[in-house]
């Protein structure tokens, strides 16, 4: 008992979510890599390597959330260099998928934007936690994390347009949370919003032309116009091919019901070729009901409510800010999944964190819940302090 109290510490509710996660995710890979199994002719081997995987994620979370926080403070350092020039090379690699987004590394492959969110995540918090005076952030720190954003979803974004809009989505959150005045904020907003306004002008007028500067813009320009002219195809003209996965994934929404087919018995997960990974959660919601993904979505708000427990606990703001970032990475990017899933966003390739079939995706993911649960062991120690401090006052008082 006592091993396992030193060896599982930090908050006890976020262990038992990072359990119930890694649990839907053996259960729906095993089930949704049908298509892997039948490839490679064996079917045990999808999901063996996806529990290995696991298992040396588990071990991530045991080392890393077993380190003083103030660790990764150090550690931005050394992580944002490593993802900066990672995210350069990758531009010049092959393609997977019809995207240079891998690194292959004896065998291994990784994807460096992953890292390169995890990078900004510390950064900011790290910034945010320097430049703080009476009145908020200083403005050194807005104009520090904006030229720092903007470069790595430049080069991310190239390759990856969801991750750098996720990416930030999630560094304005924090600016928010690090007392960035609001009239920068909204100046912010409006700026991020007619860049957007722009660009999409920019895909939509560029058309069908050999765009050098973003070879992916024409299937960012098709997932738009599939996206909003979804409604207005006729029923006699619809041609599923166009929209394959997007089709499959709302049948299979569509025909769950409240308790689903029950697990292994999904019937689109053989139309679906990212049925692992980007539409697992239809599948989720096919085979385990419109409960099932309702308990899913419960899992991810909970963490979030746990996270903002250990942030208001918390008398260091690097540690606030950087608990907090990891938050809204892991929601908006589970957000993100959930919504081009039940057919509110467009296609994005975002996998669901800690569920989808992934190599780099789920290991960053594991790292996050490492840091959280170092800092909520911190906080866990100040908060055991404080009742000290307490009991020994009630006892000076009384006597």
């Amino acid at each position: 008992m006592d091993l396992l109290k030193k060896l599982f510490q930090g908050d006890k509710s976020i262990w038992f979510i990072f359990f119930l996660l890694c649990m839907v995710s053996v259960l729906e890979v095993f089930s949704a890599a049908s298509s892997l199994s039948f490839k490679s002719g064996n079917h045990w081997g999808p999901i063996r390597g996806h529990i290995i995987t696991q298992l040396a994620d588990f071990v991530a979370v045991i080392c890393i959330h077993h380190l003083n926080f103030n660790r990764f403070r150090r550690y931005s350092y050394i992580i944002l260099p490593l993802a900066l020039a990672g995210l350069c090379y990758v531009l010049f690699t092959g393609q997977v998928n019809g995207a240079s987004r891998w690194i292959e590394i004896c065998g291994f492959q990784f994807q460096p934007s992953e890292f390169g969110k995890l990078a900004m995540v510390l950064f900011t918090a790290r910034i945010l936690s320097m430049k703080q005076d009476e009145d908020g952030a200083h403005p050194q720190a807005f104009l520090k994390i904006c030229v720092m954003t903007g470069i790595f979803a430049l080069l991310i974004g190239v390759e990856n347009l969801s991750t750098a809009a996720l990416l930030c989505a999630t560094i304005y959150l924090m600016m928010i949370v690090g007392r960035v005045p609001m009239k920068k904020l909204l100046l912010l907003a409006g700026g991020g919003l007619a860049v957007v306004v722009l660009g999409v002008a920019f895909l939509f007028a560029t058309r069908g032309m050999n765009n050098s500067i973003a070879h992916r813009a024409g299937t960012w320009t098709s997932r738009i116009e599939k996206f909003f002219n979804q409604e207005k195809v006729p029923a006699a003209k619809y041609v599923i091919k166009d929209r394959e996965q997007v089709t499959h994934a709302r049948i299979a929404v569509s025909k769950s019901h409240i308790l689903g087919c029950g697990p292994g018995n999904s019937e689109e997960r053989d139309w679906l070729s990212q049925a692992f990974s980007d539409f697992i959660f239809a599948i989720i919601i096919e085979e385990m009901g419109l409960l099932g993904g309702f308990f899913v979505l419960v899992l991810y708000i909970w963490l979030l409510m746990r996270i903002g427990r250990i942030a208001r606990r918390c008398d260091s703001s690097f540690a606030t800010f950087l608990v907090m970032g990891i938050g809204f990475v892991i929601i908006t990017q589970a957000l993100f999944n959930m919504g081009v899933a039940v057919g509110v966003l467009p296609v994005t390739g975002q996998t669901l964190p800690l569920i989808s079939k992934g190599g780099s995706s789920n290991l960053v993911c594991c790292i996050y819940i490492g840091m959280l649960l170092s800092i909520s062991r911190y906080a866990n120690g100040l908060e055991a302090q404080r009742r000290r401090d307490r009991t020994i006052v009630m006892e000076v008082v009384t006597a």
